[in-house]
C-alpha cells in the first residue's frame, strides 16, 4: 500500500499535473473534453442498448451498431485520456473518494460488459437481424444501468472532497 501512495505522489508531482493545477485555461478545456467524450460514449451506448431492446425501428440495427460501437469506442478512450488527466491534478485524494472508486468500478465493468457481449455469438445474431437472446438483454439493460450509475457517480466526486 506505501507502493502506491508513493506513486500517487509522483504522479501529483509531474510537470503536467502542475501545468493543470496552475492553468486557468488548460485545466477547464481537459475537463471539457471529459464531459463531451462522456457525451458521446454514454450517446452513442444509450441509442445502440435502446435500439436493441427494440427502440428506433426504423432504423435497421446492422446500420446502427457499428458506427456506434465506433463511437462508444473514440468516446471511452477520450474519456479515459482526459481523466487521467484530471486524476493527476489530486491524485491522492481521488484516490481515496469512494464516488471516484465506484465510477472506475462501473466503468471497467461497462467496458467488460460491452467486450463480453460483442464476442458472444448472440450478439451477431442481433447484427444479422436475428432475434435477441435473453442474454442480449439482460447485457444491453445492464448496460444501460451501469453507465447511467457511472455519470451519476462521476458527478458525486466533487460532492464528496
Amino acid at each position: 500500500m506505501e507502493a502506491l501512495w508513493g506513486l500517487l505522489a509522483e504522479i501529483a508531482d509531474w510537470r503536467l499535473a502542475d501545468t493543470l493545477r496552475r492553468s486557468s485555461v488548460v485545466y477547464p478545456l481537459v475537463n471539457a473534453a471529459h464531459i463531451f467524450s462522456i457525451g458521446i460514449l454514454v450517446g452513442a451506448i444509450v441509442t445502440l442498448d435502446l435500439r436493441v431492446l427494440g427502440l428506433f425501428r426504423t432504423y435497421p440495427i446492422e446500420a446502427l451498431a457499428p458506427p456506434l460501437s465506433q463511437m462508444a469506442m473514440a468516446g471511452v478512450l477520450l474519456a479515459g485520456a482526459s481523466g487521467f488527466l484530471l486524476f493527476t491534478v489530486r491524485p491522492t485524494e481521488y484516490a481515496q473518494n469512494p464516488a471516484f472508486l465506484i465510477k472506475l468500478g462501473l466503468v471497467a465493468l461497462g467496458v467488460a460488459n460491452a467486450l463480453l457481449l460483442r464476442a458472444s455469438r448472440h450478439w451477431l445474431v442481433v447484427l444479422r437481424g436475428g432475434e435477441r437472446h435473453a442474454l442480449v438483454t439482460a447485457s444491453v439493460s445492464l448496460s444501460l444501468a451501469v453507465w447511467a450509475s457511472a455519470v451519476v457517480a462521476g458527478r458525486w466526486i466533487g460532492f464528496l472532497q
